[in-house]
């Protein structure tokens, strides 16, 4: 999901089991999913060493400050606290992705740069 150059995601991801969740930022929440699942298995980056790629949550912001300073407020949370602020838009914890990417998992890959 892209509305424009000035929108920014801060999002939540978990891995299927639920049990560890991803808090990062981005312009493209589409195409930043698509990265986490290539990414999965991945021993060298936290989200791909625990195969969190499952969307669970997500805001959106018109400037990237404010969406940065949010990512860094949530990830200062305790886990209780984050399961609260999901549970508020997605209280069954379904997974977003295919929502925000048209189809799930990705078949057509194109790595951004």
């Amino acid at each position: 999901m892209k509305f424009n150059d000035n929108t920014s995601f801060v999002y939540i991801v978990t891995n299927p089991g639920r049990s560890t969740l991803y808090i990062g930022v981005t312009n493209n929440l589409s195409a930043r999913l698509i990265e986490h699942w290539c990414n999965k298995g991945n021993n060298n980056s936290f989200a791909g060493k625990y195969y969190c790629y499952n969307l669970i949550y997500f805001e959106e912001f018109q400037d990237i400050n404010i969406a940065i300073d949010r990512e860094t407020e949530l990830k200062k949370w305790s886990r209780g606290k984050k399961e609260k602020l999901i549970s508020t838009k997605n209280p069954e914890w379904f997974f977003l992705n295919e929502k925000i990417c048209g189809c799930w998992p990705p078949e057509n890959i194109i790595k951004r740069f």
